[in-house]
């Protein structure tokens, strides 16, 4: 076009280097091939153009959040007409609508994590991996700490909910595991132990949490309530671990665990490999870290109560039993997420697996047939009606003899019989081997003998054994006195 300013056509083209024909066509038209070309119109008709700016527009402009699958359902009741064929188009469309059209979203500002700074903490439900404790499912959540810089983790059992003893207790566990405290530590406001409490409650477990972070030289901070991204650092990790769970437990075999131990024990093997590759950064982190004090601080919570007739208390809706003796007396009991410590006084005087109420309401009960067998050796007949006779039976072979004596047998025989089993239990200290024995004769079709498992397992009283005493010769004591005198010469 340069040379055409001053030459003709055909010698332009000469100096550019193309044909003549070629400088014609440009002559005539100077635009580019892609500029010449009309726009493509619509193969087929738009199906949307009688409804998206008289019915569609208006109902996202006074909702902007509805879906656009709620968007085609209510279009197409209102115009059967339209088919099911225009989904993909109206989805499209309001995609299309929306980032030209649509409210501002909210952003998502990614943070700088310092070593020793942050430490996080949250609970995540496992009831999807379907894990089994002697073939009973476990009902469980983890207890989730990491750091935010390292990625160091710590994952702990807890059975009940998001309370405070399962924060304080997976917590402080994971402080002293990593030898170091960070100096901020995340939570999601505990929002599932402040759920149903009043609010001199809800102000006492913050003034412990408060105390606890205090006790380690951390300054408590907590998300904004329904936020969950705020923890973005811990939250997003957990189907992380969950899923290296999941790939374990395949990689076993098998989702059954002996006991609460073994299964406690496969997490710590699964989240300890995960931190063996970041062990680089976790180094540089703990370098970074407050020291520990010199002591851990209370993980459980105080009760008082007051043993009764039933030889038991009544303890967050579950009942426990404890030894009669201590019928009437006042004890102090250290609630644990997994466990209660029985004091009297300043005395020690048993460990309980701690219970859980019903979902529906209904009390729990964990009971020990061993502190009740004396007075129900008194009162057989008293098994028939009691609140928590399935849990008195401490295996399952126990209650499938009781049930098939009540079948054959007259209900006081059967209660009588059932007694005297659980007595021989306790006094000969054959409780395994005794439920193996009833189980043999259930599959065999006999109901219990208990004159046979007595003689069993019961030692013959009148047989008085045999004691031989050897007497020493005359003859070794003068020798012992003749050497003494001669070491003394």
């Amino acid at each position: 076009m340069k040379f055409r300013q001053t030459n003709t056509a055909p010698i332009a083209a000469a100096k550019a280097g193309f044909s003549p024909s070629t400088a014609s066509r440009i002559d005539k038209d100077p635009r580019l091939p892609s500029h010449r070309k009309a726009p493509r119109g619509r193969r087929r008709p738009d199906p949307l153009a009688g409804v998206w700016d008289s019915e569609i527009v208006p109902l996202l402009q006074a909702a902007p959040s509805l879906r656009p699958v709620a968007l085609f359902e209510e279009i197409v009741r209102r115009h059967p007409d339209l088919g099911p064929g225009i989904r993909r188009t109206l989805e499209r469309r309001v995609r299309s609508w929306r980032a030209l059209h649509g409210p501002e979203q909210e952003v998502i500002f990614r943070q700088v994590h310092e070593p020793g700074r942050m430490g996080l903490s949250d609970f995540t439900d496992m009831a999807d991996l379907a894990i089994t404790l002697a073939g009973q499912p476990l009902e469980h959540r983890l207890y989730h700490f990491r750091l935010a810089y390292s990625g160091f983790e710590h994952a702990h059992v807890v059975l009940g909910g998001e309370s405070y003893v399962a924060l304080a207790e997976g917590l402080q566990n994971a402080l002293w595991a990593l030898g170091g405290a960070p100096r901020e530590h995340r939570s999601d406001s505990l929002s599932a132990a402040f759920r149903n409490l009043d609010r001199d409650a809800r102000e006492d477990l913050t003034r412990r949490y408060d105390a606890l972070c205090t006790h380690y030289g951390m300054e408590p901070s907590r998300n904004n309530a329904g936020i969950a991204h705020e923890n973005g650092a811990i939250e997003s990790v957990h189907g992380h671990l969950k899923k290296v769970i999941e790939d374990a437990l395949l990689l076993r075999g098998s989702r059954d665990f002996a006991d609460l131990y073994a299964y406690r024990r496969f997490v710590d093997e699964v989240v300890g490999r995960r931190n063996a590759r970041n062990a680089p950064r976790i180094e540089v982190e703990r370098a970074a870290l407050q020291e520990l004090p010199d002591r851990r601080t209370a993980a459980y919570e105080d009760a008082i109560v007051t043993v009764t007739s039933t030889s038991g208390f009544v303890l967050r809706k579950v009942f426990y039993s404890v030894p009669s003796r201590l019928i009437g007396h006042r004890l102090r009991v250290r609630l644990f997420d997994d466990r209660l410590e029985v004091y009297l006084g300043g005395t020690h005087q048993m460990t309980l697996p701690r219970g859980r109420a019903h979902p529906n309401g209904r009390h729990g009960h964990v009971v020990d047939y061993r502190h009740v067998i004396h007075s129900l050796r008194r009162k057989p007949m008293a098994l028939m009606g009691l609140v928590y006779r399935d849990q008195l039976f401490p295996r399952q072979a126990y209650a499938r003899a009781f049930e098939a004596m009540c079948a054959k047998l007259p209900t006081r025989t059967a209660c009588r019989t059932m007694v005297d089993l659980l007595a021989l239990a306790h006094e000969r200290a054959c409780e395994a081997d005794l439920a193996a024995r009833l189980d043999a004769d259930l599959t065999a079709g006999r109901l219990p003998d208990l004159k046979s498992l007595r003689a069993l397992f019961s030692p013959d009283a009148g047989a008085v054994p045999d004691i031989v005493v050897s007497y020493a010769p005359l003859s070794a004591y003068e020798e012992l006195a003749r050497g003494h005198q001669g070491e003394v010469a």
